[in-house]
C-alpha cells in the first residue's frame, strides 16, 4: 500500500455550530475572511473557480478574490481566457476557499456576470504597472511557442503605453451572485460541521449536512 494512504490527520482547531454561526452566510463569510487574513496564513484571498464547457467537462483554476459585498464575490481575469470563454457559454461557476490552517473550507455557487467597465477600470487602475503590462502581453489559455512570446509582448505595449497602458477590451471582472452557500469546519473523527445555506420564499434557509 502506498504511503500516501496513511496521511492523515486530526482536525480538533475549532467547531461551527448553529448558535456560533451567523444566519446571513455573507456575514459568516466576512467573519471567516477576517480571520483568515489575522491569522496571517498565506494568501487568504485565493480560491478556486470551476467552471464548465460546451462539452461538458469541469475545469478548475486558483484565482484572487478582489472583492465581496451584498452583490457578490469579484475576481479579474481576460475574458478570452479558457474560464471566460466557458462563462460565456454557461454563466455557471463554483468557488472555493480552503484555509488549511484553521481546518475550513467555504464554498459558493451561483451565476455569474461581468462586473462594470467603471469598476474593471478602477481596479486596473490600481494594479502595478508590471501587471497592467502583462494583461495586454498574455494572450491567457492560448498555445504560445515560448516564453520568447511574452517577453516581447510585454515589451512591445510597455513601450507603447510607458507608465499609462488602459485597460484592455478583453479584460475585466466577474461577479458570482451566491445561490448556495457551505462552511465546513474540520472536526475529529472526521466528524466535520458543515452548515450549507440556500435561498429560500423567505430568505436564508440554513441547513446541517452530515459530513
Amino acid at each position: 500500500m502506498s504511503d500516501i494512504a496513511h496521511l492523515r490527520k486530526s482536525y480538533e482547531r475549532a467547531e461551527l455550530s448553529e448558535d456560533a454561526s451567523h444566519s446571513d452566510p455573507l456575514r459568516q463569510f466576512a467573519r471567516w475572511f477576517d480571520e483568515a487574513r489575522q491569522s496571517e496564513i498565506l494568501e487568504p484571498n485565493a480560491m478556486t473557480v470551476a467552471t464548465v464547457g460546451s462539452d461538458l467537462r469541469p475545469s478548475t483554476r486558483i484565482v484572487l478574490i478582489k472583492d465581496f459585498d451584498e452583490r457578490g464575490i469579484v475576481w479579474y481575469t481576460n475574458y478570452d481566457s479558457r474560464k471566460g470563454r466557458e462563462l460565456a457559454g454557461n454563466p455557471y461557476a463554483a468557488l472555493q476557499f480552503h484555509w488549511v490552517e484553521l481546518e475550513r473550507v467555504v464554498r459558493i455557487e451561483g451565476l455569474v456576470e461581468r462586473v462594470s467597465d467603471s469598476e474593471s477600470d478602477a481596479y486596473f487602475a490600481s494594479r502595478p504597472l508590471d501587471s497592467r503590462i502583462g494583461a495586454w502581453a498574455s494572450p491567457q489559455s492560448q498555445v504560445i511557442e515560448d516564453r520568447t512570446v511574452l517577453v516581447t509582448r510585454a515589451a512591445k505595449f510597455g513601450a507603447k503605453f510607458l507608465l499609462n497602458p488602459p485597460r484592455p477590451p478583453h479584460w475585466g471582472g466577474f461577479r458570482l451572485v451566491p445561490e448556495r452557500w457551505e462552511f465546513w469546519q474540520g472536526r475529529k473523527s472526521r466528524l466535520h460541521d458543515r452548515l450549507s445555506y440556500r435561498q429560500g420564499s423567505g430568505g436564508w434557509v440554513r441547513e446541517r449536512l452530515a459530513p
